[in-house]
C-alpha cells in the first residue's frame, strides 16, 4: 500500500514538473532586473536568461527589480549555494522602503555538507516583523532549479515553493493585524555573510577556504503583477493592460485540496512557528494566530 507521505511527495513532484513547464513566457534579467551591490560579484548571463550572486570574504552581491509592484503573482527559479554553504544567505523577498516599510521574505539559510537549509519565512507590517517560520525542504535545493512563488493580494499572501504553498498570511484587519496593501513593493535579493547567526545561531562559521559561493536564478515571473506606475495607478487599473494579463489571482485564496497540502508541508517539515513559540509570547500568541491554518 503507498503511503499517505509517499503519495504527496509524488504529488509534489507532478506540481513541480508542471510548474517548470508552464512558466513559458518569462522576463529577462537585462529587462527586468539590475545589479545593484557587488562589484561585479553579481552577473546576468545567457542573454539575460540566468543571473547569478557570488559572496566572497570581501564581499556578497545583490540585485533589486526595475519595477515596484503592489500585489501579484511572482515566481523566481533559484539554485542555492551547493556543498558547504554555513553562515552564507541567499535573501529573496519583497520590500518596500522606509521606518514603516512592508516587506514579504523568502531566506535561505546555508548549512554544512550534507545537512539541510533551513528556509526561514517573515512577513513585515508597517514595519513590524517577528512572524518566522522556517522549514526544511523535501529536496535538495542546490542540485536544481526550483520554483519559490509569492501570491500577494488584497485577501492573503501564500508562500508556495514549486506550486506547494507552505504558508498563508491572511489579512486579517478586522481583527486589528495590519495588512501589507498600500505600498509598492519591489523584489530584492542577495548573498551575504551572516556566520554570527546563520547556521545553529552563528557557532558553524563561513568557510572562506570554500569561496566563492554562487546561487543562481532563472525564470523570473511577474507577468500577474500589478506594476505601480504612481500612487493610486497601477497596470492592474490600467484600461491599457495585456489582455493575457491573468487576474484570477487577485481574488485566489487557499481552497481546501490547497489548504490539505499545506498542513501536510507543515506537520512534516515546518520546524518553528512564532505562532507556536510559548516562551517567546508568554502572555499570549499574536491574534493572527488564532485565525491561521495550522497556525500559519
Amino acid at each position: 500500500m503507498v503511503s499517505f507521505s509517499s503519495l504527496m511527495l509524488l504529488v509534489v513532484a507532478i506540481l513541480a514538473t508542471s510548474l517548470v513547464a508552464v512558466i513559458s513566457d518569462v522576463g529577462n534579467f537585462y529587462q527586468d532586473a539590475e545589479v545593484t551591490w557587488g562589484d561585479g560579484r553579481g552577473k546576468i548571463l545567457n542573454n539575460g536568461q540566468l543571473l547569478t550572486l557570488s559572496l566572497d570574504k570581501t564581499s556578497g552581491s545583490g540585485f533589486q527589480s526595475r519595477n515596484e509592484y503592489l500585489f501579484g503573482k511572482i515566481d523566481m527559479q533559484l539554485k542555492l549555494v551547493p556543498g558547504n554553504s554555513a553562515g552564507t544567505v541567499t535573501a529573496y523577498y519583497l520590500s518596500s522602503q522606509g521606518p514603516t516599510h512592508d516587506e514579504i521574505d523568502f531566506e535561505f539559510l546555508g548549512n554544512l555538507s550534507g545537512d539541510p537549509y533551513i528556509l526561514h519565512t517573515n512577513v513585515f507590517t508597517q514595519g513590524k516583523g517577528n512572524r518566522e517560520q522556517q522549514f526544511y525542504l523535501w529536496f535538495d535545493p542546490t542540485a536544481d532549479f526550483h520554483t519559490y512563488s509569492i501570491l500577494w493580494n488584497p485577501q492573503c499572501i501564500i508562500f508556495s515553493v514549486d506550486g506547494m504553498p507552505i504558508r498563508e498570511f491572511k489579512n486579517l484587519e478586522f481583527i486589528g493585524v495590519p495588512f501589507p496593501k498600500n505600498q509598492p513593493m519591489r523584489i530584492y535579493s542577495s548573498l551575504w555573510d551572516a556566520e554570527n547567526w546563520a547556521t545553529r545561531g552563528g557557532l558553524i562559521k563561513t568557510d572562506w577556504s570554500s569561496a566563492p559561493f554562487t546561487a543562481s536564478y532563472q525564470n523570473f515571473n511577474a507577468n500577474n503583477a500589478c506594476v505601480s506606475y504612481s500612487p493610486g495607478f497601477t497596470s492592474c487599473s490600467s484600461s491599457g493592460s495585456s489582455s493575457s494579463f491573468n487576474r484570477a489571482w487577485l481574488l485566489q485564496e487557499l481552497d481546501s485540496t490547497s489548504l490539505g497540502r499545506m498542513r501536510w508541508v507543515q506537520e512534516n517539515y515546518m520546524i518553528y512557528s512564532y505562532c507556536t513559540d510559548t516562551n517567546r509570547y508568554s502572555q499570549g500568541i499574536p491574534p493572527e494566530c488564532a485565525y491561521s491554518n495550522l497556525n500559519s
